[in-house]
C-alpha cells in the first residue's frame, strides 16, 4: 500500500554554496543552542564548501545537524585536479552530497558548468558507492516556465538522473526553480505544488510504492517568512536553503516550521 506523503519525515538542508571560512562554523553552534531548546518534526543537514566538512564532521552535533558537501565527481579517484570524490567527502564525515544544482547545471558561457543530467546520474551512483546520500536538484529557467515546458523539462532531468538503483532513504529530491534562486522570486502556491505533485507522481510511476515515500524538498529564495506556507503545500517535504542557512537566526526560523 502507498504510504501517504504526510507521513514522510521532512528534511531541511543549508547550502552555503562558495560561503564560510571556519570562523562561520560558529553559527552552526548557534544554530545547535537553538534546536535544544524545543523539539522539531523534521532532519537538518548543512551543506558546507568542501573546506569545512571535516571541521563541521566533528562538531558532535549528533543527528541533530547532519553534514553533507555540495558536489563530488562521478569517479572514485583519478587524474581530476581540483575536484573531490564522494569517498573523500565520506572520509571527511560528510553523510549528505548535493548532486545537479543548477549552478553547476547551467552552461559554462553562464557561469555554470554545463553538467548534463547523465553525468548528475554517475555522480548518484558514486555516491551510492560512497555510503553518501544525495540531494538530486531538478528545476526550469525563466524562459522554460515562460513557454509552459516546466513540467517536460523537471520530468526529463528527474527520469535521466536517477538510476533505476534509486530508493527513498538515500535519494532526495529537490525541486529548484533556476529563476527563483537568491532572486527574491517564489512561484506561487499553485505552481509549486503542481510540479511537486508531478515529481511525486513520477516516482511513483518509476519505482512503485516506494515512489511514495522520497522527500522531494523545495528550493528557491526559502526564508523565514515564507517558509510556514511553503512547507505546508502538500508533496512539499522540506526545504534547500541557500543565503537564509548562512546566519543562525534565519535558519533556524525556516527549521521552526516544523517545529512541534
Amino acid at each position: 500500500m502507498t504510504a501517504p506523503a504526510k507521513k514522510i519525515r521532512p528534511l531541511v538542508v543549508g547550502n552555503w554554496k562558495m560561503n564560510g571560512m571556519g570562523a562561520h562554523l560558529r553559527e552552526l553552534r548557534r544554530l545547535n543552542t537553538g534546536l535544544s531548546k524545543h523539539k522539531f518534526g523534521c532532519d537538518v543537514a548543512v551543506c558546507v564548501p568542501a573546506t569545512l566538512v571535516h571541521r563541521l564532521s566533528t562538531m558532535k552535533f549528533g543527528a541533530k545537524i547532519m553534514t553533507g558537501g555540495q558536489d563530488c565527481h562521478g569517479a572514485q579517484k583519478g587524474a581530476h585536479t581540483g575536484d573531490v570524490s564522494a569517498q573523500m567527502l565520506k572520509d571527511a564525515g560528510a553523510k549528505w552530497v548535493i548532486v545537479g544544482h543548477s549552478e553547476r547545471r547551467t552552461e559554462v558561457k553562464r557561469g555554470g558548468h554545463g553538467e548534463t543530467s547523465k553525468l548528475v546520474r554517475e555522480k548518484v551512483l558514486a555516491a551510492q558507492m560512497a555510503g553518501l546520500r544525495s540531494i538530486v536538484c531538478v528545476g526550469e529557467m525563466l524562459t522554460e516556465r515562460k513557454s509552459g515546458d516546466t513540467l517536460k523539462v523537471v520530468g526529463a532531468q528527474l527520469r535521466q538522473s536517477l538510476p533505476d538503483t534509486c530508493n527513498a532513504p538515500d535519494i532526495v529530491i529537490a525541486y529548484e526553480p533556476v529563476w527563483a534562486i537568491g532572486s527574491g522570486l517564489t512561484p506561487s502556491v499553485e505552481q509549486i505544488g503542481a510540479v511537486h505533485a508531478h515529481i511525486r507522481k513520477a516516482l511513483t510511476r518509476r519505482f512503485g510504492d516506494a515512489g511514495a515515500a522520497f522527500r522531494v524538498l523545495y528550493g528557491g529564495s526559502v526564508n523565514p517568512s515564507n517558509a510556514a506556507e511553503l512547507m505546508a503545500i502538500a508533496n512539499v517535504n522540506g526545504a534547500l536553503v541557500g543565503g537564509a542557512s548562512l546566519k543562525a537566526a534565519d535558519f533556524s526560523r525556516i527549521i521552526g516550521a516544523y517545529r512541534r
